[in-house]
């Protein structure tokens, strides 16, 4: 595992900070670092498989990132209409500090940039290769299922009610989202955001496998797409058809990622802290369970099982599985989960 190098001075008052929260003043170079590492991050949340805080567990960032999140505290807003002061300007410097904030924005910004930037490649996939992109993806979802429940333990009672839980809840919600029943609407979409922000602080469950089961992905990657289309078209003096619409999907979706990041995630992080095996479990075996959706999308789109396209599907799932197992190989640290 890499470690994070950035120099952060400490001038805050009120407590010592965790070694992940006193490196926050660093160097050109490191903020670099830590954008792309916040790029890798989002590329991984943007592909269904191996997640964002994986990404960061293998990046050296994990640690720093969660005790930041955990960090952020609402009330220093409260400073905000005082900022005329000097010593209130001094004490809300010193809050965003305390709480890592410049650290968060740059790895933010390298998460975003991943995610506008590939979601469309994997929109367009799914409009030009439907079946191959799922089965790419079932590739992905599978392998890292495998991956993570080696490092599991499903010896108890507790762990196998878990584990059957996982599974079936994840078995019934992907034929709901396959079938069209869960849709699209706003309070779907802000539960989704809610939830699939967790993988960002979760090793092992991706952002985009979590919209998957839900049955978001394809259409959140669409609305992104056209978001970005049309701003873009904003600027260059295009007009504004169908900007509203998509605006709202975006800021509701973003809206429950941070309602997600203040209070899913803690819950999620409580959890493991008290349940860690249990839970685990449970996480994993939604990826069992979710592989009903990438298997109707991949039955239903291709028309006619010829050779050509059983090898197209099986060429894909191996891809996906094969990306999974080489990361694996190669870095010790894909999941730090205990049994």
């Amino acid at each position: 595992m890499s470690a994070d190098t950035s120099d952060q001075s400490s001038t805050e008052t009120g407590g010592e900070h965790p070694p992940e929260t006193q490196r926050s003043r660093g160097t050109p170079r490191a903020w670099l670092g830590v954008y792309l590492k916040g790029a890798a991050m989002g590329a991984a949340d943007t592909v269904p498989g191996v997640s964002g805080g994986t990404i960061a567990l293998i990046t050296g960032v994990y640690e720093r990132f969660v005790t930041a999140l955990t960090r952020l505290d609402p009330r220093v807003l409260r400073r905000v209409p005082a900022l005329g002061r000097a010593e209130q300007r001094g004490a809300f410097l010193a809050d965003l500090r305390r709480m890592d904030v410049l650290f968060l924005v740059v790895l933010g910004l390298g998460v975003l940039t991943s995610i506008v930037t590939l979601s469309r490649v994997v929109h367009a996939a799914l409009g030009a290769f439907r079946a191959q992109t799922f089965a790419f993806f079932f590739g992905l979802i599978a392998a890292s299922a495998v991956v993570l429940y080696r490092e599991l333990r499903v010896d108890t009672p507790g762990r196998v009610v878990a584990a059957v839980a996982g599974v079936a809840i994840a078995l019934d919600v992907s034929g709901a989202a396959a079938s069209g029943v869960v849709g699209n609407s706003l309070p779907v979409v802000f539960g989704a955001g809610a939830i699939a922000i967790t993988a960002m602080v979760l090793p092992g469950i991706s952002g985009s496998f979590i919209l998957i089961l839900l049955g978001q992905y394809e259409f959140l990657t669409g609305v992104l797409t056209d978001f970005v289309d049309q701003l873009l078209g904003v600027v260059t003096g295009g007009g504004t058809d169908g900007l509203l619409g998509n605006a709202a999907v975006v800021t509701v979706f973003c809206s429950g990622a941070l309602i997600g990041l203040l209070s899913v995630a803690h819950l999620i992080r409580w959890a493991l802290d008290h349940y860690r095996a249990a839970t685990l479990t449970f996480l994993v075996s939604l990826m069992v369970g979710s592989l009903r959706l990438p298997v109707i999308e991949v039955r239903e789109g291709i028309a006619a099982w010829t050779p050509t396209a059983a090898l197209s599907v099986l060429v894909a799932v191996t891809v996906g599985a094969a990306a999974v197992l080489l990361l694996d190989y190669y870095t010790a640290d894909l999941s730090e989960v205990a049994g």
